[in-house]
């Protein structure tokens, strides 16, 4: 597991540049190998960096252990709070082709 300080490090670089934290989610996803503990680990830093996780579990409509316990390496978000917690971070999930379509 990644020490506090990685992880205040981190919230503050995407608090900076949250394009940045945008980009990391999104190698995370389109990753095949990708590591749903690891895209946790960036979403609970992301949290710190946009309000604090308190603010997101308000905004999410999710208590404060909940979203602790979601975020987690271990946890396991339902579709439904996965949404919310983005939301609260001001994104969204998009469904985007893997390929580029053939030119005719």
């Amino acid at each position: 597991m990644k020490s506090r300080a990685h992880d205040d490090a981190m919230a503050e670089l995407y608090s900076k540049d949250p394009e940045f934290a945008r980009q990391v989610i999104n190698s995370i996803l389109e990753d095949e190998n990708g590591d749903q503990g690891e895209l946790l680990i960036v979403l609970r830093q992301m949290a710190k960096a946009f309000g604090g996780v308190q603010a997101v579990a308000e905004q999410a409509h999710l208590n404060l252990t909940q979203l602790y316990r979601t975020l987690s390496p271990e946890g396991n978000p339902a579709l439904s709070s996965f949404s919310a917690i983005l939301k609260a971070m001001g994104l969204r999930l998009s469904v985007q082709p893997m390929h580029a379509p053939a030119a005719h």
